[in-house]
């Protein structure tokens, strides 16, 4: 089993080809597209996998925000970050769950999503999740939870991480039988394999060098 120390090496290297200024575009950058993707699926009454997925299970069933549900679901994997993956992957996905959980309770206020049909919510908002989930992984980040232990087991087993991540999203995705609508339900299914192709497809070592 591989180390902190060589986890260290390996999230550390992004440090040569990356600057500060980068990491923080992509991690801002990242985290818009993810706020972006997910209030499509809010407004298609749609869920997700992953902590985004837990944190609309809460949302729905409860009275709280996606935002601050969001954050609260993630506090528990930063020790597994901060263990596995160093300080520097730790804070960077701190700011991106912090920046995703305060834009999501904005975002509606200053961008009108009504109506939005639940099959394009699940195509789009899938796609757009996924291309911010891409941006925060080539900047050794990620939107917390699941998507941390889905980057480890891929440093470690060589496992991809979209697919491990849609594994777990299935699980998730199990538990909404219980709140949501058959055709919601398989909308919702339908933007998680969108999501997780993209990440499976477009998250490779050997086709991008610039970590």
């Amino acid at each position: 089993m591989a180390d902190r120390g060589t986890l260290a090496r390996i999230w550390a290297s992004s440090a040569d080809r990356h600057s500060m200024v980068d990491d923080a575009q992509g991690v801002v950058a990242g985290s818009m597209l993810a706020v972006l993707g997910i209030s499509l699926l809010s407004n298609a009454g749609l869920l997700t996998g992953g902590t985004p997925g837990i944190a609309f299970l809460l949302h729905y069933a409860t009275d709280l925000s996606f935002g601050i549900c969001f954050f609260i679901v993630n506090l528990p994997f930063y020790y597994l970050a901060f263990r596995r993956m160093g300080p520097a992957f730790t804070l960077r996905t701190f700011a991106a769950v912090a920046i995703t959980s305060m834009l999501s309770e904005q975002l509606p206020r200053y961008l009108g999503l009504n109506d939005v049909d639940p099959l394009v919510g699940a195509l789009f908002g899938g796609l757009v999740i996924g291309a911010g989930l891409l941006a925060l992984f080539r900047h050794r980040a990620s939107l917390g939870g699941v998507g941390i232990l889905a980057l480890y087991i891929q440093d470690r087993f060589g496992w991809r991480a979209g697919l491990v991540q849609l594994c777990f999203d299935g699980m998730i995705l199990a538990c909404s039988f219980f709140l949501a609508s058959p055709y919601i339900i398989a909308c919702s299914i339908i933007g998680a394999i969108v999501l997780n192709l993209t990440l499976a497809i477009n998250h490779r070592k050997d086709r991008y060098i610039a970590m």
